[in-house]
């Protein structure tokens, strides 16, 4: 206790830190007013049974999650950051399928800039999309939001898409200012802002589902929260876990002396997860195109429409797990390029012990590479697929989505950047880090993803 209050002393004493730390909070407190801002035209105090249907409700549920409550509270950050982030992913995509784009990457500052601005138009559109099918949402007679729209036709059509699409905007500006300013990757902290909102009112929930006579009593909620910190240490290890690849360089003469290019790191790190969260992003997209054909009426969907909107169905969990771990093994290659490090090894000379340059280099960290990803897809599967045999084991379906899934992979992931970040800043003043066993090693250690 005593040097966890010294470290939070040291923090402070920092005058950068302090003022980034400040100025994060700042604009967190703005977002979170906003998640609370209903839309124009829509009465807040007829809301109350149609938020606890959208909060409870399968993939509905889960955008409500990202949004920290504002998806059901038909906010004006209903849609929150989430289209940003779809946008990043598809640009991201298409930089490493096009070559005109990769080389509009590579022209550095400038290249990154236009990338970046390409990015904001195309969030503009896919937001756009996104509020008109939100709009059908709340107009559905079924849902439970039509009761209390003031507004009728198309005048709350175009007011919603504005605000909406505006409300999406504002949050992309409020990330990029945490970005610039702040602490931490801005988009990621909002996003994990969202889902940790809503785990006081989730763990309340299942405490008092619990208390009741048929809920198994405080026993089981203790063994689910017990539960519940085993998988998020054992996501912090898949998340930091690595295998180092060791590493040799000659030694190169220039003029009269020995150059030794051999730095201060000498090993190639694989990481056991290079993919980050992205495959259970696409395997979750995938999932939710069936449902698209009756969004509006999911209540009255059946056969395999019903199946892909309940992520607690077994025959949903099978085929989800497949796709997480087909998506690892293609993201993973898409951005780890064997052949590329080989060459780039061989520029620098550079070589593995006992491997010879050129294409057995590559082939073998192929091999390395695949050997490793196994093992992290399988369980980054399992990981997705937990929520779902958490309520099917009778954890109510909000506290469920806390025991895997993308939920739990951000939080754990974000927190384990911001830490570095600050751990940084201590060592850089001389302070001790924040761990005595070694430091704090986040995703952007070896790999950044788009969240």
């Amino acid at each position: 206790m005593k040097k966890l209050i010294q470290t939070l002393k040291n923090i402070w004493s920092i005058e950068d830190l302090k003022k980034k730390i400040t100025f994060t909070l700042i604009l967190i407190f703005i977002y979170r007013i906003g998640s609370h801002i209903v839309l124009p035209g829509i009465n807040p105090n007829l809301l109350d049974d149609a938020k606890l249907q959208a909060a409870n409700k399968g993939l509905l549920g889960l955008f409500d999650t990202f949004a920290g409550g504002a998806f059901s509270q038909a906010s004006i950050f209903a849609l929150g950051i989430m289209p940003y982030i779809s946008a990043s992913i598809f640009m991201q995509l298409m930089t490493i399928l096009v070559p005109q784009l990769k080389k509009v990457q590579s022209e550095g500052e400038s290249g990154r800039k236009k990338i970046n601005q390409w990015t904001r138009y195309l969030t503009v559109i896919v937001t756009a999309f996104q509020a008109g099918a939100y709009v059908a949402y709340l107009t559905a007679p079924q849902g439970g939001y039509a009761q209390a729209i003031m507004l009728q036709g198309v005048l709350f059509t175009f007011t919603t898409i504005v605000t909406l699409t505006a409300g999406t905007l504002f949050v992309m500006w409020l990330g990029e200012r945490i970005q610039d300013n702040g602490l931490g990757n801005g988009t990621s902290i909002i996003i994990m802002v969202g889902i940790l909102a809503r785990f006081p009112q989730s763990l309340i929930q299942e405490f008092t589902a619990k208390s009741q006579k048929a809920g198994g009593g405080l026993l089981i909620f203790l063994i689910e929260i017990f539960i519940l910190i085993a998988i998020t240490m054992s996501l912090i290890v898949l998340v930091q876990g690595l295998r180092k690849i060791p590493l040799s360089y000659a030694k190169q003469i220039v003029g009269s002396r020995n150059l030794d290019l051999s730095g201060s790191r000498q090993f190639l790190p694989v990481k056991v997860n290079s993919a980050g969260v992205m495959p259970i992003i696409f395997a979750q997209a995938i999932m939710f195109l069936p449902t698209l054909v009756s969004f509006t009426n999911i209540e009255s969907a059946k056969g395999i429409t019903r199946i892909f909107n309940d992520h607690s169905n077994i025959w949903y969990m099978i085929i989800y797990a497949i796709m997480v771990i087909g998506f690892t093994f293609l993201y993973t290659a898409l951005i780890f390029n064997p052949n590329q490090i080989s060459e780039d090894l061989k520029r620098s000379n550079g070589f593995i012990p006992g491997v010879k340059p050129g294409q057995p280099t590559a082939d073998y960290i192929g091999t390395i590479m695949d050997r490793v990803t196994l093992p992290g897809a399988i369980f980054l599967a399992f990981v997705g697929i937990m929520p779902g045999l958490a309520q099917r084991l009778g954890a109510t379906a909000q506290f469920s989505t806390f025991f895997g899934g993308t939920s739990l992979l951000i939080m754990v992931g974000v927190i384990l950047d911001t830490l570095q970040q600050i751990e940084t800043h201590l060592l850089m003043k001389k302070y001790d880090g924040l761990m005595n066993t070694g430091r704090v090693m986040g995703r952007q250690g070896v790999t950044s993803s788009a969240i």
